[in-house]
């Protein structure tokens, strides 16, 4: 997952979801191509999605067979681990940071080895509270957490859980909550934005910052997401969206992925009040245009 922080007081973070290693170890050169080709304009941090595999099937009959599953599962476990620590190196060599999606108490705490700056918990695994009790209480990074499939009341049960954290309140220093719709793809009238404005509402001063997750097709509708108040925009991110597999359809291409960078970074340059009646670049046109009283 890309994403990245474009600075200033209405500041927006930029995150791309990709390179999944569920299962498989992710090639670390089609990752690398994937993910980071567009990088120094498109974003300054990078996230993949680490789950621990299912345990191998083991025959009783036949232990010989158990024991090659077995060490197939650590050779993949091993090589995951290996492509992730050289994509972190590598994203670290061209300005970008480091995160990964947390499926279970072991992924997260074999990830905070790597280190991550940020871990992130999908919405499927937001009432994982063995895993954010690990999270709250043992990893010092900032935790964030997806809102799809969710009532308000777990949303509310998860802030309140960090909030009531061993170490003191940990939801208002490092918890980021995004509104988010779990489909692939969403659309747009289930994106339901406007849940922005709730989250904000209740959690503006109680969490550290809001986000959106978004699963919609195309670019028209994130820049909205940003001026309702979501400091993180997440999007999929793929190589080719005509590959097989649940997220892909719903996912950026680099081209796409760039425009909506570009076009969120216009907006957040544009967020501006003026710091005088007329402008520099008024003055000209002013002198020229503006109608004088006779």
């Amino acid at each position: 997952m890309l994403a990245g922080c474009i600075g200033a007081a209405q500041s927006i973070h930029l995150r791309s979801q990709g390179l999944d290693s569920c299962g498989l170890a992710p090639s670390y050169e089609n990752a690398k191509t994937s993910s980071f080709a567009d990088s120094k304009k498109t974003a300054f941090s990078a996230e993949t999605k680490k789950q621990e595999p299912p345990a191998p099937v083991s025959f009783a009959s036949d232990a010989q067979i158990a024991a090659e599953e077995a060490a197939m599962q650590d050779r993949i476990l091993y090589e995951m681990r290996q492509n992730l620590q050289k994509l972190k190196e590598y994203g670290k060599e061209i300005g970008i940071e480091w995160a990964t999606s947390v499926w279970d108490v072991t992924s997260a705490k074999e990830m905070i080895q790597i280190p991550c700056d940020f871990l992130k918990v999908p919405s499927a695994c937001n009432n994982h509270f063995p895993m954010l009790t690990f999270l709250r209480d043992e990893y010092a990074g900032d935790v964030h957490i997806s809102t799809g499939m969710t009532t308000k009341e777990e949303i509310e049960e998860v802030v309140k859980f960090f909030e009531d954290g061993k170490n003191g309140n940990q939801a208002k220093t490092r918890l980021v909550m995004y509104n988010c719709t779990s489909g692939y793809p969403v659309p747009f009238p289930d994106v339901c934005m406007l849940e922005i404005n709730r989250l904000n509402e209740l959690y503006a001063n109680r969490i550290k910052e809001i986000a959106f997750s978004g699963h919609h097709l195309g670019i028209a509708i994130d820049i909205a997401a940003y001026t309702l108040g979501a400091k993180w925009i997440e999007r999929h991110f793929t190589k080719d969206r005509t590959w097989k597999g649940t997220d892909h359809a719903a996912s950026l291409e680099p081209a796409g992925l760039g425009k909506m960078c570009r076009d969120l970074v216009a907006t957040h340059e544009a967020l501006t009040l003026k710091p005088s009646d007329i402008l520099e670049i008024e003055t000209e046109q002013r002198n020229k245009l503006k109608y004088r009283k006779q």
